[in-house]
């Protein structure tokens, strides 16, 4: 299903996860007929070269060995730069589809020129398949926090009715091209999350609307990566929501968030982890602090196509 200029480059990165990646690929060649597609995989220096296997079983997806583990969203604006389609397509590589609606999210981005980027219901992967996401609130002032709709909630119907997101959900997420270049590549100084809700405030900013539209389902094999309680997510974590403040906030929210994170929210978490003798946990939000807070590279993002 593809061509010298597709509708829909898929785009996943792969970090040690070839099980995981070659199962999406069969899903994505096995269910999609609706529309002509490329699928790219960007290799983020794993263990072994899962570039060249994935090539060799799948010649006909794109597949790209970066010697470097750029994170998430430097592995995705590696494929950004290969990518051919009309529509970018950013997918997790640990979910799978069961069914062709993509042609659904299509629609719904050409349904008004203002429509920048679109989002499909996504579900739990294993039993009962609940709903992951159907769209997400908007970041609280200060506390920077928000939640999913629909978490955790059985997909009985009551998710169904497209509408306006503030932010796209980074496992599944299908943009315009035009908007990448009005928007700017994905923001690498996070390298692991909150990029896609600091690329979606940039999109907004640039005068986008985004959308979930439950036409479409992806199914998402949640946390196999990282962990709920690992080192790793616990200081990222801590790190980007500073990071997130100093980039996008103004004024007064911006030193009160800054200010919450950084002495409220950091002590509450040291102390719950000390408490729980996860001294590990503990340090890691103290590094995230202090490396949100000192890093002069996150005010802005330097990344062009």
């Amino acid at each position: 299903m593809t061509n010298n200029t597709p509708d829909i480059s898929f785009i996943t990165i792969c970090y040690n996860g070839f099980k995981d990646t070659c199962e999406l690929i069969e899903s994505l060649q096995d269910k999609i007929h609706s529309v002509s597609y490329e699928i790219i995989v960007v290799d983020n220096a794993s263990r072994e070269d899962e570039a060249a296997r994935i090539g060799q079983l799948y010649p006909s997806v794109v597949a790209i060995r970066s010697n470097e583990n750029r994170g998430f969203s430097g592995g995705n604006n590696i494929g950004i730069r290969a990518a051919k389609g009309k529509y970018l397509f950013f997918i997790n590589n640990d979910t799978y589809i069961e069914s062709d609606h993509i042609a659904c999210l299509i629609e719904r981005l050409e349904s008004r020129p203002e429509i920048g980027g679109v989002s499909p219901k996504i579900r739990f992967a294993f039993p009962p398949q609940h709903i992951q996401f159907a769209g997400f609130t908007p970041l609280s002032r200060i506390t920077l926090r928000n939640h999913m709709l629909g978490f955790d909630c059985p997909d009985d119907g009551t998710f169904d009715t497209p509408h306006p997101t503030p932010y796209l959900h980074g496992a599944a997420m299908m943009l315009k091209r035009e908007v990448i270049e009005k928007a700017g590549m994905m923001p690498e100084i996070f390298f692991l999350y909150y990029e896609e809700l600091d690329w979606s405030t940039s999109m907004t900013r640039a005068g986008y609307e985004l959308w979930y539209d439950p036409r479409c389902t992806v199914f998402h094999k949640e946390s196999q990566s990282t962990g709920q309680l690992s080192k790793l997510r616990t200081y990222y974590l801590t790190r980007n929501r500073l990071f997130y403040a100093r980039r996008n906030l103004r004024g007064f929210d911006r030193i009160a968030a800054v200010l919450y994170q950084s002495t409220i929210a950091a002590t509450k978490n040291i102390l719950t982890y000390t408490f729980k003798g996860r001294f590990d946990l503990a340090a890691a939000v103290f590094y995230g602090v202090n490396t949100g807070l000192l890093s002069p590279s996150s005010e802005k993002n330097t990344v062009t196509p």
